[in-house]
């Protein structure tokens, strides 16, 4: 495979592919792992991961590459053979999330600043050559209009941070995926959503073109425009797509690698659906993709259960919504082939 950074970029958004975010944390997984009763070991969470990656049919037909948390990208299957070679395996890219978690903004209650900068050119190297191609680092954007959150501030730290680790990543021949999360948690209005993700991107733009990154060589990682959780309101299809994408054509270059959506907690069908509609009404100068974590994985974790017995159970769920995403990223989805399955 081609080494260049805007050629894993562009395999990463390859027609109807998409990314598994499988990076959630330790304390992450634990959660996930209490509510379908699983004791979260490192044994388990092994087991759980490689019966993901070894499911051929998602793998090898939808997905394109597999954020990794620190543990994992270090793991062994049950036979021996380490995790990142069984994604490669299947034709994904293996990539990490890189970042040291959101942490409080000293000064502006509310905000967070996400921190792990310190050391990251050592650690890029050392997951260059465990196969990582390419990375994720998060920053997180809450709103909460009555506070003043977010602040200019909050937005302006994290876009620098993002653009400082986005530098280092492609220096380490490595492709950056950068992810300015503004949190569908509150009860805002659409309309402030718009309004928030824009002053994001802006600023993010700016600082990526002031610390010199290749843009052709990196992923955008945004959240989609929604009504805030708490608001009362659902946000149709159809109107999330049409400010998604007024939002992207006033704030994101054309130049830029693609676009993989994350999830931010919206349900299976729900991130499905809103994903479909954006492309729907394309084309766009961008490729438009997933790159979900909960949204793909939810069902197959039911599934599992912990138990080996249910492993190509837990491989369908998984295949199903992976195969659901794909029609998304390709504008064919519709909602009577979830009740097909």
């Amino acid at each position: 495979m081609s080494e260049r950074l805007e050629d894993i970029a562009a395999a990463m958004v390859a027609d109807g592919k998409g990314l598994l975010a499988a990076d959630e944390s330790s304390g992450t997984i634990k959660k996930r792992f209490d509510v379908i009763g699983v004791e979260s070991t490192a044994d388990s969470r092994r087991d759980y991961r490689e019966m993901m990656f070894r499911a051929s049919e998602a793998m090898t037909k939808y997905i394109s590459g597999v954020i990794l948390y620190d543990e994992t990208i270090h793991q062994k299957a049950a036979d021996g053979t380490p995790l990142v070679d069984i994604i490669k395996a299947s034709g994904a890219i293996p990539g990490i999330k890189v970042d040291a978690g959101a942490k409080p903004l000293a000064g502006f209650p509310g905000d967070t600043i996400t921190e792990g900068l310190d050391g990251l050119r050592e650690r890029l190297a050392d997951y260059y050559k465990l196969g990582a191609r390419f990375a994720k680092w998060r920053a997180v954007i809450d709103i909460d209009v009555s506070k003043g959150v977010p602040s200019a501030t909050s937005i302006g730290s994290n876009a620098h941070a993002l653009a400082r680790y986005a530098a280092l990543c492609q220096e380490a021949g490595i492709v950056p995926i950068v992810e300015p999360e503004v949190l569908m948690d509150g009860a805002h209005d659409i309309d402030t959503c718009y309004e928030i993700s824009k002053a994001t991107l802006t600023k993010l733009y700016t600082e990526l073109y002031a610390a010199r990154v290749a843009l052709e060589g990196t992923i955008l990682k945004p959240n989609m425009v929604l009504a805030g959780k708490k608001s009362g309101k659902v946000s149709s299809p159809g109107e999330v797509a049409e400010k998604t994408i007024k939002l992207f054509r006033e704030t994101v270059p054309a130049a830029i690698g693609g676009i993989a959506f994350l999830s931010g907690g919206q349900s299976d069908e729900e991130a499905t659906a809103n994903l479909n509609a954006i492309n729907a009404i394309g084309p766009h100068p961008w490729k438009l993709t997933f790159s979900y974590g909960r949204a793909l994985q939810a069902a197959p974790q039911k599934a599992w259960g912990g138990k080996a017995a249910n492993v190509a159970a837990a491989q369908a769920a998984f295949a199903h919504r992976a195969h659901m995403n794909h029609l998304a990223a390709l504008g064919q989805w519709q909602p009577k082939l979830e009740q097909a399955a």
